[in-house]
């Protein structure tokens, strides 16, 4: 009987220092998706942009694996993928080739894929509104945008001429990393300004994706914290 009750206060224990230790996880990983967002402008003006986007855009990877938690087998998987995506990076600033360059891209998709699922389920699953599911919803809702700015890059990569770019663009024709990122963020909010337009079929079934995938997040995610709040008053 006291090793039961012993055996249940471990395990309870245990459980609340694992939601402490995601609850910051979770916490980190929107501040870095809020770190890149406000610094990808400011990174434009310096001589080498790609090389500080490297790096907050490895930042934000690692944050992303932290905040998946949980599961031992989903963190060293995550974390195996980001350990290959950075090191791809890494090596493509040394040796620049195609080959890093996709493995980069790949790798950066499957992180993000992982995190969204996992963030998305526990939002899901949350019995309670906390600021822990606020934070959840608002860094799955980031994640989004910068889970199809990789797929953009990596459409252009494939097929330079996916996208027309405005003449602004100064005689470019394939997306870089800033313009991926500012196209896919306007293209979820569903705003259109209309400046970069998709020219092949599959870029535009992406864009089509990436604009309802917006709205359904936006919709179920109203509806599953007003639940959860009314459920909770008494």
């Amino acid at each position: 009987m006291v090793r039961s009750r012993t055996d249940q206060h471990r395990q309870a224990l245990r459980a609340e220092q694992g939601a402490g230790l995601r609850r910051r996880s979770v916490a980190i990983f929107f501040f870095s998706l809020v770190l890149f967002i406000v610094s990808a402008p400011f990174a434009q003006l310096l001589p080498e942009p790609a090389a500080l986007e490297g790096v907050f855009l490895g930042v934000v990877l690692l944050a992303g694996v932290f905040a998946v938690g949980g599961r031992r087998r989903t963190l060293v998987i995550a974390g195996s993928v980001t350990a290959v995506a950075v090191t791809a990076r890494v090596l493509g600033y040394v040796w620049p080739g195609p080959a890093l360059h996709a493995i980069w891209l790949i790798c950066a998709i499957l992180i993000f894929v992982i995190v969204a699922v996992h963030l998305l389920r526990f939002i899901l699953q949350a019995p309670t509104v906390d600021l822990e599911v606020l934070a959840a919803g608002v860094a799955a809702y980031l994640l989004l945008g910068m889970l199809w700015m990789f797929l953009y890059l990596l459409v252009g990569f494939i097929e330079p001429q996916a996208f027309s770019l405005p003449q602004s663009a100064g005689g470019r024709t394939t997306l870089d990393p800033f313009t991926a990122f500012y196209y896919s963020f306007v293209t979820l909010t569903t705003m259109g300004y209309g400046d970069i337009v998709p020219v092949l079929p599959f870029a535009r079934m992406l864009a089509v994706l990436e604009a309802v995938t917006g709205v359904l997040y936006l919709a179920v995610l109203v509806a599953r914290l007003v639940t959860l709040y009314t459920e909770r008053r008494p």
